[in-house]
């Protein structure tokens, strides 16, 4: 933690903390400093310090909580786990963290329609080991999917390697439950027979800014008749870029298609060697096919001939369920396989259509060298979604501000071809300078608009996704920024 934030000392307005204790219990209220500081960060490079923590049981809780936040004109930002990468769950502002921790029961499974009701303290893994008997799981995947909650799911409409085929989380959520600012529960379905407007698809990826999710009703998808997952390797990164979009062009589309770049592969090497990645090539596909077996084997065997046509060097095929299950602990564990080979990563999560892989990856080569920043390369190939991960020693002075401008450049590479800021990994406070590379003044005041409309007070999740007022100078100056030779994009 740096000294600025150690230094700040929380602060509630009288009786404040006293009201949260009532409202939620005693014993679920932090506001002692050094609680605090657990909760001044997620899984991305920033920090702020809150002036509470609290862990409401129900949505009755809830409500009180942010009534009384209103009352005192005090910031209210919701946070699940806390793996999310865009600084959404922290309190820029201070003021209120809430908790969603203990809100994590499966309230109802029904079979028959398909579906769960769920409450967002969550953890996504959980609702299909749980479903799984019942031959259903939860798609959406994202790779923290044993540790993260299905609220802060549904605040990014996470995504994941299978959403390839099954969509991202708004494809899922059939129903929210969430608190308004001031205080009031609003239920609203998606179901595809609702009438009026789809609130659901409006809450996923509002970040927080619309209100608190207590309650959500999930689609759940039927277990595979049956998976194969293929392993296949290249000696450079442009064949192993076209062979993916060639795959899509031959119209199949796999259940996830997943690169590794080599720096990747040996990090994970490092980390689970069980995985047996090949560490020579220079990319990885890692590849998921389901359905009945009689499909598949069509499907693979066309899937085989366009690998071998875009200069595969080897195709390996899981041979039981535990290969498959390896190759994807080390899939999964790319980001924290990062350890093994720097102290500290900062990762992009821009989306370019597929056809501009090998060419945007040629620019982060570019980006890599012009900043001095290696960057590893493991993300979701199949719906074009990078995941770049710029390496660097935060004990050296000036390195993050290095890598957070070469992520600029890295994001300004993705708007050019026709790419978008994020894909799964939402805004939040580590892309909102980045707003106006993608969308005109109009565009971001009827964001704004939407946004009072739930929070005409301003205080869920304060100074989130909206940049600050910048004139023409100052988006100028963001995309020389994002220019590696400092010149004017």
């Amino acid at each position: 933690m740096t000294a600025a934030l150690t230094a700040r000392r929380p602060a509630l307005a009288a009786g404040l903390a006293d009201a949260l204790r009532r409202a939620v219990g005693g014993a679920w209220v932090l506001t002692d400093p050094d609680d605090l500081l657990l909760y001044a960060y997620d899984g991305s490079v920033d920090e702020a310090l809150p002036d509470a923590v609290v862990f409401p049981d129900t949505c009755g809780q809830v409500q009180a909580v942010v009534r009384l936040a209103l009352r005192h004109g005090v910031p209210v930002v919701a946070r699940g786990a806390g793996t999310g990468l865009s600084g959404g769950a922290i309190a820029r502002r201070g003021g209120i963290v809430v908790s969603t921790s203990r809100m994590n029961r499966i309230l109802e499974v029904d079979p028959r329609n398909r579906r769960a009701v769920v409450e967002p303290g969550v953890v996504n893994a959980d609702l299909s080991a749980h479903t799984r008997r019942f031959g259903f799981h939860y798609a959406p995947d994202p790779s923290s999917q044993k540790a993260c909650t299905l609220g802060g799911n549904i605040a990014t409409n996470a995504g994941g390697p299978h959403t390839l085929l099954y969509g991202v989380t708004t494809n899922h959520v059939l129903g929210v439950e969430f608190v308004t600012m001031d205080g009031r529960v609003v239920a609203a379905s998606g179901l595809a027979d609702s009438p009026g407007y789809d609130l659901p698809g409006l809450v996923c990826g509002s970040e927080g800014t619309f209100g608190i999710v207590t309650k959500a009703v999930v689609q759940l998808v039927h277990l595979p008749a049956s998976v194969r997952t293929l392993l296949a390797s290249f000696d450079d990164v442009d064949s192993c870029s076209a062979a993916v979009s060639g795959i899509v062009a031959a119209g199949i589309v796999p259940a996830a298609v997943e690169m590794m770049d080599q720096l990747a592969v040996h990090a994970i090497d490092q980390f689970v060697p069980r995985a047996n990645l090949p560490v020579d090539a220079a990319a990885v596909l890692l590849l998921d096919v389901d359905g009945v077996p009689a499909e598949l084997r069509e499907q693979e065997a066309a899937i085989r001939d366009v690998l071998r046509a875009n200069r595969a060097r080897d195709i390996r095929a899981a041979q039981s369920a535990a290969e498959r299950d390896l190759f994807w602990l080390g899939r999964k564990s790319a980001f924290g396989a990062m350890g093994r080979i720097s102290p500290d990563y900062y990762v992009q999560d821009g989306v370019i259509p597929r056809t501009a892989i090998a060419p945007v990856l040629d620019e982060v080569r570019r980006i890599s060298q012009a900043f001095e920043v290696p960057i590893a390369n493991v993300f979701h190939a199949g719906d074009g979604n990078l995941h770049p991960l710029l390496l660097f020693d935060n004990r050296v002075h000036g390195a993050l501000e290095r890598v957070i401008e070469a992520g600029t450049a890295i994001l300004q590479a993705c708007v050019d071809v026709g790419g978008m800021l994020s894909g799964e990994h939402g805004i939040g406070m580590e892309k909102q300078a980045a707003m106006p590379l993608v969308f005109g003044p109009a565009d971001l005041d009827a964001m704004r608009r939407a946004q009072r409309v739930f929070d005409p007070h301003g205080l869920f999740n304060p100074d989130k996704i909206f940049p600050a007022p910048a004139g023409c100078a100052e988006v100028d100056n963001l995309r020389r920024l994002a220019a590696p030779n400092g010149s004017a994009v």
